[in-house]
């Protein structure tokens, strides 16, 4: 996300219940291994490798729609896409490193008693795993991701999974509020009637922090939205 990014204030009085994560392009910088993976991906499937801009929009959506919509692949084809991706991916996955200041952050949210949960298209099985990797899963309250048959993919879906489940554990998610990178998170918590404050250390481009209510443009000025 570039640095002519308007930030946006937010009400000083506003007191945050629960902090959703984004993974990828938020807590983790994981589009080299994510678009070297598509790239094999691709080359296995024999189509052509699209240029580096093209394969960086593809990391962040639920990547079944993105094979669909953007790829052209039949059903059939998105699947055994998906599949020859996720083999390849999975031989990479812990390469991915955690953006700078971010870990501290969420440590600094842990202690000062505020929930977090994480919100992810990737398969939950392999966020938990990234979680884990950079002793990261001890912060969260819940992991939800999606799941790996797809059912639950779309951003909408998993944000409604990780409010479900934190409202299980008797946490008022009321004043929730998401945290992410790309303008499919906004649009997946604002269909379940929560805001969200993009970072700008991202994959996105300006145009898709149109209807975030923030742009945080270090992770001092993320925990200041965040705690005051």
């Amino acid at each position: 996300m570039t640095s002519d990014l308007p930030t946006t204030t937010i009400a000083p009085a506003r007191t945050w219940s629960a902090v959703l994560f984004d993974l990828d392009g938020t807590i983790v910088d994981s589009a080299t291994e994510i678009m070297d993976s598509l790239a094999h991906m691709f080359t296995e499937m024999g189509v052509p490798v699209p240029d580096q801009e093209v394969l960086r929009s593809y990391v962040g959506p639920p990547l079944l729609d993105s094979l669909r919509m953007t790829a052209g692949f039949t059903d059939v084809e998105s699947w055994e896409a998906l599949n020859v991706y996720r083999d390849h991916y999975d031989e990479h996955l812990l390469r991915s490193p955690v953006f700078p200041g971010v870990k501290g952050l969420i440590h600094r949210l842990h202690d000062a008693g505020l929930p977090i949960a994480l919100a992810t298209s990737k398969p939950e099985s392999m966020a938990r795993e990234v979680l884990a990797h950079h002793d990261l899963d001890r912060y969260f309250t819940t992991i939800a991701g999606a799941s790996d048959d797809e059912t639950r993919s779309t951003k909408a879906d998993v944000v409604a999974e990780a409010l479900r489940r934190l409202r299980e554990q008797g946490i008022d998610t009321e004043n929730a509020v998401m945290i992410g990178d790309r303008g499919y998170d906004v649009l997946g918590a604002a269909a379940n009637g929560v805001p969200t404050i993009l970072v700008e250390w991202g994959y996105g481009s300006p145009v898709e922090a149109s209807e975030a209510i923030a742009v945080a443009h270090s992770t001092d000025q993320l925990r200041g939205l965040l705690l005051g």
